[in-house]
This record gives structure tokens, sequence and C-alpha cells, in this order.
């Protein structure tokens, strides 16, 4: 499904898989969604029409995909243990695969101005990451559990893990572990605020999910209302707001707080509370493209 990011309300639902998706994403001009599926195949979805655009098969159930910066290639991985690079320019055209995965591919991502590829696995620790031109891996970020997670932030400086009951946050140039946090529970998702950087967020088997400072690992809050464990936490890329995903069935948008300078203060008094994000209507108008957020929240597409 697509949904508006400041008030929750549908916009439209991508229909044409036969199995559950494990994995969804949008392009960097939410123009292009794409998805990856039980049902052996990934597939790329006009963001504004819900039409497929390609479909691609795959061997065995895809787990992770994601677009290339700058929107031309789609990255997959899966069960297969295999990493598959289409160019989606020319869909038509043999498809790229990277060097056999070690394991099944748990997270995918591209970094680096698409030049290096990150993978985890389900069945082992460790990220890897990948040279595109060679398709070698040229580095590996050792973790003593599976990595469940794994974030680039927005300004590239870096990569958010979240391995069993430990959150840890790399040097995205150098590959140096920059720090490592012990968790309360065992957390699925970890996401680095990305206006500051000063706080990050995780959410796990609890079915809580806390606020930490970035510099010291101190929880700062604890939004209870989720009655699963929590698979999935991020931040809105103006960092406005922050959404989570659990076993119970619901997403969850929470409120960071007003974003100055000078919020820390402010901020932890908001978290916590489920509410309207502030960004601006005309923000999402853009950014969505082809629909209107009409002003009191509800959705119709353009005339």
């Amino acid at each position: 499904m697509l949904r508006n990011g400041e008030t929750g309300d549908w916009i439209g639902t991508f229909e044409g898989h036969k199995g559950a998706v494990w994995s969804v994403c949008l392009d960097t001009n939410a123009l292009r969604a794409a998805s990856g599926s039980a049902d052996f195949t990934a597939k790329v979805w006009n963001a504004l029409t819900g039409d497929i655009l390609h479909s691609f098969e795959h061997k065995h159930i895809v787990r992770a995909c994601a677009f290339s910066e700058d929107t031309r290639l789609l990255l997959t991985g899966g069960i297969e243990k295999v990493l598959r690079i289409y160019d989606l320019n020319r869909p038509e055209a043999p498809l790229r695969e990277v060097d056999k995965s070690p394991g099944s591919v748990r997270t995918v991502s591209w970094m680096h101005s698409d030049q290096t590829l990150l993978s985890s696995c389900t069945d082992m620790g460790g990220v890897r990451l990948w040279d595109v031109r060679s398709g070698k891996i040229v580095q590996t970020l050792e973790t003593k559990s599976p990595v469940t997670s794994a974030e680039v932030s927005q300004d590239g400086r870096y990569i958010t893990t979240a391995d069993g009951a430990t959150v840890k946050f790399w040097d995205a140039d150098h590959f140096g572990l920059v720090k490592s946090y012990n968790m309360p529970c065992t957390v699925e998702s970890a996401s680095l605020e990305p206006k500051y950087g000063n706080k990050f967020i995780a959410g796990g088997e609890d079915m809580w999910v806390r606020v930490f400072d970035f510099h010291t690992g101190d929880e700062t809050a604890c939004n209870k209302g989720h009655h699963g464990p929590v698979h999935c936490v991020r931040f809105s890329p103006g960092g406005e707001s922050y959404a989570s995903g659990s076993e119970d069935g619901t997403i969850r948008i929470w409120q960071t707080g007003p974003l100055t300078d000078h919020e820390e203060t402010k901020s932890h008094a908001a978290n916590g509370s489920v509410g309207k994000v502030k960004v601006s209507v005309e923000e999402v108008s853009r950014k969505i493209g082809g629909f209107h957020i009409a002003e009191e929240g509800k959705t119709k597409e353009k005339e």
C-alpha cells in the first residue's frame, strides 16, 4: 500500500503479487515503487497509477530490493543467495549477477553514489560490501548475530545496523565501528535521525519503539502501543516523524517533535505521541506527484 506520510491516509494499493511481500521501497523521486515477494518475483510499479511496469522472475523467495540512487537500477536478493542488478532503462537486457552471497540475503542497499552494494544474511552475522564494477566483496563488517536491518544514513556518513540485542554505527567510508549500544531486548530494526543525526530509534521483540541519544546511547523516550513484535522502524526523510511496522498488523506514525538546533529538550516531551507529522501539504503533494493531498487530509487524483 501507498499511504500519506503526514496523515497515514490510504492513497492506493499495488495489486499483483501472489505471495507474501517481504520488501518494498520507493525510488528517490517517489515515482516508482519496487517490491520483493514470496511468489519468486520482484516487481516495479508506477507509484502514481499503481500499474506494474516490470516483473522480474527469480528462482526463490525475494527478501530484499532497493533502487539505486540515480533510480536507473534495481538490486534484489533473497533465499537464492544471489544479488541481481536489473537495468530499468533496458528491462529486456540480460541482468547482472554479483558473486554468490555466502548466505540467504536479508537486506540490500546502495551507497557511494551507486559504486558499492551492501547486503546482510538471514543465517550468519556480518554486513558485506561489494564493489559494483568487480562484483566482489571488498569489506565485511563483523557482527555476532545476523543483521536484520541495515540503513545508510541520508548524508552517507554512517551505516546503522541491528543485530541481536545490539545497534551499531559504522563509518561508511572507512568501515570502522563508530559506536555500539546494547539494547534492552532483541531488536529487529534501527534508524538514525536523518537531519541532525543526534538520535536513533530501535524496535524489536518487546513491542516498544524506543528513542536513544546517538552520542551517549541513553534512552530518551519509549513509545508503547504495538501489540506484537516490531519488525521495522524508519525515520521520515526530514526527521519530523518516524514509522514502525509490527506483527500486530499496524503501522504507527510517531511525531519526533520540533527539529531545531536546540530541539533536544523539546522533542523528548513530544516523543511517544502518535500524531500528525509536521510536513507541509505542498511538500507531500510534490513528493507524490500525481496525487493531490487535500487540506482535510483526504486524497484525490488530480483532475
